[in-house]
């Protein structure tokens, strides 16, 4: 009988899940040129050469009142996910972070006696640590980016590598601000403060009406500050003009060659989540701002047992940059923060030189090499025959 070339289910909700998914499927072609990947997720997973089969734009939301709003659509992708499962029969299941959506796949996958890789560990450390178990038995190993989070898993007998981040190694502090600034087309008069809102709707809600009037308040104090705004690839162009219509401030909206654009900056505003460890490793001061609706704020005060929720504090085991949370996030108090980093350089310096930890922290980078080997592994010898 004929072989048949390995097939791999990739299944990723959100922006940072979508790009950590494609570059770990190229690494995984460069080892198995053969291989297939069909799934769920975005247009950086299509461009790897996955076919998707659910686009996953849109459904990044977080929070249980914004998911509630959405769970007729979270829940369609979730059961086109386990059909696809049930009459493709891949060989290995990859679930790419968006924990909930890909707990429930992994666990209908593997009771289908399909292989479960988990990459992007749930923050059970963080929250309800006694679903640790419950993942356990609905995978097959958990693919780390944090070495912290090894022994955690370990305690619980379940198979676990750390991978390395798959930012570490890719993202390094632009080495000459100025040309960068004349070369990208950036105002070169005055410091650049970046605003980075987020990659799902419902932050931006939440968030970029804050973030400008914080900008706004700046500009009063500081008319030779600069403002820039980090447009997602999964932010439409409509969803923002009404916010920005809307204010009187100057701003330069970016879509490429973002990371070039936020190391040009003197300080951000950002989203937690990852967009935090792209300024840490990037070493640029921030101010990290969340908020949530209300119940969900609420709910997870009551299971949220770490002090902090913004990834570099909660890798240096202390507040290295400061956070704005639900009523904490307000202009005065964020704007203060920034002109603080703005006009105080030992201050912005000491910011720069804890960031600098976590650069180191997160290694020499990578991470998706190493997914692809681990995938690989549990492929086995994948090819099957029909």
């Amino acid at each position: 009988m004929a072989e048949r070339a390995p097939l791999v289910m990739l299944v990723a909700g959100e922006a940072s899940g979508n790009q950590h998914a494609a570059a770990m499927f190229l690494e995984l072609r460069s080892l198995i040129p053969e291989i297939r990947g069909i799934g769920m997720g975005g247009s950086a997973m299509r461009e790897a050469g996955i076919d998707i089969r659910v686009d996953s734009t849109g459904l990044g939301v977080i929070g249980l009142t914004e998911i509630a709003r959405h769970y007729g659509e979270i829940q369609r992708a979730l059961e086109s996910m386990k059909a696809l499962a049930r009459t493709e029969r891949p060989d290995l299941l990859i679930c790419v972070d968006y924990k909930e959506f890909n707990f429930r796949l992994a666990r209908a996958a593997k009771a289908a006696g399909i292989k479960v890789l988990f990459y992007v560990s749930p923050q059970v450390w963080a929250w309800r640590p006694g679903r640790v178990k419950d993942y356990g038995r609905a995978i097959d190993h958990m693919a780390v980016i944090f070495p912290f989070e090894v022994p955690f898993y370990e305690r619980h007998g379940i198979p676990v590598t750390y991978v390395g981040h798959p930012l570490a190694g890719k993202i390094a502090p632009v080495a000459d601000a100025e040309n960068m600034r004349r070369e990208l087309g950036l105002d070169e008069s005055g410091p650049l403060v970046a605003l980075l809102p987020g990659s799902r709707g419902n932050e931006i809600h939440r968030l970029l009406p804050l973030m400008l009037q914080t900008a706004e308040r700046i500009a009063g104090e500081r008319p030779d500050v600069r403002f820039v705004l980090i447009q997602a690839q999964s932010v439409s162009d409509v969803l923002l003009d009404g916010y920005l219509k809307a204010s009187a401030l100057p701003l330069r909206v970016v879509k490429e060659r973002r990371h070039d654009v936020l190391g040009c900056c003197d300080a951000v505003m950002t989203t937690s989540g990852t967009a935090t460890l792209e300024v840490a490793l990037l070493g640029v001061p921030m101010a990290i701002v969340y908020k949530l609706a209300p119940f969900s704020y609420w709910l997870g005060k009551l299971l949220v047992t770490i002090p902090f929720i913004g990834l570099p504090n909660i890798l240096a085991g202390r507040k290295i940059v400061q956070e704005f949370i639900q009523h904490e996030a307000n202009a005065e108090a964020v704007g203060a923060e920034l002109l603080r980093i703005l006009s105080e350089p030992d201050y912005a310096l000491q910011m720069r030189r804890d960031l600098a930890e976590i650069q180191r922290a997160l290694g020499e980078g990578g991470g998706s090499r190493r997914l692809a080997e681990l995938a690989t592994e549990l492929l086995g010898s994948a090819a099957r025959t029909s």
